[in-house]
């Protein structure tokens, strides 16, 4: 069982180690009980779009890994699980940061310290110059969960480039869903 008829497994060397994302060989494998769920109320947890905000391009599972290979591994992007951080510390793809979308708001005062840790070069005030931030791929739990897109919105809002922003619908629930591999007990909760 390969990712695709050509690739057994996807490589990621990232700051002095080696990421490994396969697709879990037990045949007799089942989703977690997290994401088995396939019934919640709406709202809040209500279908999301596969275009969250205009601009922004919406991945799969092989253009998420092909962006870990490319953009993360050169250190020039970032994968951001928008999760609360107890779900992150459940599991995350690998590579992931958490970063919970409620950071990402305007009213939080660490918001802009947020966006400089991705790059951003203050202006004064809530101005910022994003020509050297990072390019991301958000996530949340899947296409039921809304943390993502807010994510996006808020970051829209701050005036991060819509060509610099990527949307990983499928999220949690997906990966999961594909026997893909999860890291847990990652670092990088964001403040």
């Amino acid at each position: 069982m390969g990712l695709t008829e050509k690739m057994a497994e996807a490589r990621i060397a990232l700051d002095g180690r080696e990421i490994v994302i396969a697709r879990n060989q037990d045949e007799t494998a089942t989703i977690s009980s997290d994401f088995a769920k396939t019934s919640r109320a709406c709202p809040p947890f209500c279908l999301q779009p596969m275009a969250p905000v205009s601009g922004v391009d919406t991945y799969g599972e092989l253009e998420l890994i092909g962006f870990l290979q490319d953009k993360v591994a050169a250190g020039n992007g970032v994968l951001i699980d928008t999760r609360l951080p107890e779900w992150f510390a459940k599991g995350s793809i690998p590579a992931a940061v958490n970063v919970p979308f409620a950071t990402l708001a305007s009213d939080n005062p660490y918001r802009n310290d947020i966006l400089i840790a991705l790059g951003a070069k203050p202006l004064g005030g809530d101005s910022f110059d994003f020509s050297a931030a990072l390019d991301m791929v958000v996530f949340c739990n899947g296409i039921w969960s809304d943390q993502a897109m807010r994510a996006l919105r808020a970051l829209r809002g701050a005036g991060y480039p819509t060509e610099k922003l990527h949307y990983y619908r499928g999220g949690m629930q997906d990966w999961q869903a594909l026997g893909l591999t999860v890291a847990s007990g990652q670092e990088g909760v964001a403040p």
